[in-house]
This record gives structure tokens, C-alpha cells and sequence, in this order.
């Protein structure tokens, strides 16, 4: 297939152009900077800009872009969350639009946090009531809303509410490793917040799986089967690296004082469930938490 992917030069996007490409699919990338390559083509969203020759006999999108969710939520930075997820899949709909194009497939990232924030043992689904209660689960309802623009465009529109994920090289693993390697490894708050995860490369093979079969269609939880309180996460990775884990919580306030609001997403979390994609036939390589962490020290 013919794949236009935006996002293409963060910590996902470039495991996925790569595992694509293994795929013998024919990968485009939108970048912002002058194009360097054959497959890359410029666009400016604030500009409303996109290099028309990106479309050509496109097949489908794979919608990655957005800032990093991990910095402090300024009111600046908020809208910078906002515009660089929504605002570019409403330009992405434009240009399809104006160039008569239908998709195969538009498959966009979201994220858990769209059920809310809150701790609870209830199992959540695709089916569960969408609870905007924060920044962050509004701006994941609006992400999907965005997507569901091009259900007239494409024949299939998907979405991935994704999970915390591990990996190497990127995203919140170094920092946790780093801080655990100083044995300053401990619960975060009550401890009691459920740790939704994925594997990055389970992540990727996802996005994939997604693009090639047919059938997928609609919202899917992308995260692992074992699922751990806060407390039980920090225990095991301390326990994977050989470290001493605290038995005193790092206080909530503490970490609110630190991060601000972005704080909820460690200080709040419920279960997800992934029973959905898993018999729509997708296997998790990645399905246990000490399993995945030793493969990433």
C-alpha cells in the first residue's frame, strides 16, 4: 500500500515507517523541515500546507503527530497539545477533500486517559462510557472526533487509545530505569492507580495489523494483559534491575507540585481492557511486565 504517515520522526513513527517498509509498503513521511529523501514531503500546518504530490494515489493515513503529552501543561502548551493533533487532521481532511481522495484506511493514535480520570477496579472497554472530566480525556475525545471527519473519506476509520509504552530508546522507560537505577524506586501517590502499558514493538506490529486486515474498524484499546497497581509496576522493575525498592510513597502533592496537572497521568489510573483487539485476532508478543522489562535493559 501506498502510506502517508504524519508523525514519522518520533519515538513510534519511526519504528513504524521502518517495520512498514519490511512490509514492502510504500511509506510517505510529512515533515515540516525541507525534504531530504524521495518518500518525504513538506507541510505547515500553520500555514494550512500540504505538498499535493504527498497524495497521489494514496492508499492510507496513519495519523501520529502531536506534541509530547510529557511536559508541563502550560495554557500555551495546551493549545500546542490541541492544535498539533486536532488541527492537523482537520488540514489532512482538507487536502483529501480537494484532491478527491479515498482511503483504504485513516488510522489515528489516541489514548486511554479517554475514559477519564479516575481509579477504579472496574475493566474498561471500547463500549464504556467516555467520561471527560480533564484536559486530558477531552483532548482525546476531540483526537477521535477528528478522525471519525473521514469516515466519508475512507472505508475504514481506526483508532488506537493507546497505553503507556515501553520502550528502549524513547518514552517513559529510560527515565523510570534511571531513577530506579539510583534506587529511588517507589509507589507514586496511593499506589493503588492501575499501570495500563504496551510494549512498543507490540505497538507497532498493532498499527500494522490495523492497516492490512479488513475487518478492523472503530476504537481498540492498544495495552498489554497484565495490567499492575502502581506500587506492584515500581516493585518489578526494581525487582528486574537488582535494586532496592522504597516502601515509603512518593506523596501525590509532591508530584503535583512537580508536574502540575499533567500529574493525572500517573496519579490516576483505571483498568483497560484488550479483549477486543485480542479476538479480532492480534497476538501480544509482549504480555507480561517483568517479561518486557528485562527485554529493555
Amino acid at each position: 500500500m501506498n502510506v502517508l504517515i504524519t508523525g514519522a520522526s518520533g519515538f513510534i513513527g519511526q519504528s513504524l515507517v521502518s517495520k512498514l517498509r519490511e512490509g514492502n509498503h510504500h511509506v510517505r513521511v510529512l515533515t515540516r523541515g525541507n525534504p531530504t529523501q524521495e518518500n518525504e514531503f513538506q507541510w505547515n500546518p500553520n500555514e494550512q500546507f500540504i505538498d499535493e504530490k504527498a497524495l497521489e494515489n494514496l492508499d492510507a493515513i496513519i495519523h501520529l503527530a502531536g506534541a509530547n503529552i510529557s511536559k508541563r501543561w502550560t495554557k500555551k502548551y495546551k493549545k500546542e497539545l490541541f492544535e498539533s493533533r486536532i488541527n492537523t487532521a482537520n488540514l489532512l481532511k482538507k487536502y483529501c477533500q480537494k484532491n478527491n481522495i479515498h482511503l483504504i484506511a485513516f488510522i489515528s493514535a489516541s489514548g486511554v486517559n479517554c475514559y477519564g480520570t479516575f481509579t477504579s477496579d472496574e475493566i474498561l472497554n471500547e463500549d464504556s462510557r467516555i467520561i471527560q472530566n480533564d484536559f486530558l480525556s477531552k483532548l482525546c475525545a476531540e483526537w477521535e472526533q477528528a478522525a471519525d471527519q473521514f469516515s466519508d473519506l475512507s472505508d475504514r476509520v481506526v483508532c488506537l487509545r493507546t497505553a503507556l509504552v515501553l520502550g528502549k530508546n524513547g518514552g517513559v522507560f529510560p527515565f523510570l530505569r534511571k531513577i530506579t537505577d539510583l534506587n529511588l524506586g517507589a509507589a507514586i501517590g496511593s499506589g493503588k492507580q492501575w499501570m495500563n502499558w504496551i510494549h512498543l514493538e507490540d505497538l507497532v506490529n498493532l498499527y500494522v495489523f490495523a492497516l492490512e486486515k479488513p475487518t478492523i474498524n472503530g476504537k481498540y484499546n492498544a495495552v498489554a494483559d497484565d495490567i499492575p497497581p502502581n506500587k506492584k509496576f515500581m516493585k518489578t522493575l526494581a525487582r528486574t534491575l537488582c535494586k532496592f525498592f522504597i516502601s515509603v510513597h512518593v506523596p501525590a502533592f509532591l508530584i503535583k507540585l512537580m508536574l502540575g496537572q499533567m500529574s493525572i497521568i500517573i496519579l490516576h489510573g483505571s483498568r483497560v481492557s484488550n479483549k477486543k483487539i485480542k479476538s479480532s485476532g492480534f497476538d501480544f508478543q509482549y504480555d507480561k511486565l517483568q517479561k518486557t522489562f528485562k527485554t529493555l535493559i
